[in-house]
């Protein structure tokens, strides 16, 4: 999956450095937010934001888990993010992301186009 987006608004997430160790983190397992604040040295507060950017640009999927241990379940985030390419073009700046899909999004695709 490949789509354009705005280059400031990745550009300016991407200067971030807990943002980019959020991408970092969840692009090698799936993670809690707790888990994540441990690794970004940063407020919860702070990686809450974060999440809900990457997720509204498309970089971030959050999926729910069951939690055995604890009878509930959990949230857990994971980077759907392959590749960012920037391109120059006529008129300015273009970038493109390349994203992972997995069975359960294009399922859901499929059937919300129903």
């Amino acid at each position: 999956m490949s789509e354009e987006v705005d280059v400031e608004t990745i550009g300016d997430l991407l200067s971030d450095p807990t943002v980019r160790t959020i991408l970092t983190q969840t692009s090698q397992e799936p993670m809690t937010a707790n888990t994540l604040s441990d690794h970004c040295d940063a407020s919860k507060p702070t990686v809450y934001r974060r999440l809900d950017d990457l997720r509204e640009c498309g970089l971030l999927v959050e999926r729910t888990r069951p939690d055995p241990d604890r009878g509930h379940h959990r949230t857990v985030y994971a980077t759907n993010l392959k590749r960012i390419t920037v391109e120059l073009e006529d008129e300015g700046l273009a970038l493109r992301l390349d994203r992972h899909e997995d069975i359960a999004d294009r399922f859901t695709r499929l059937i919300e186009g129903i």
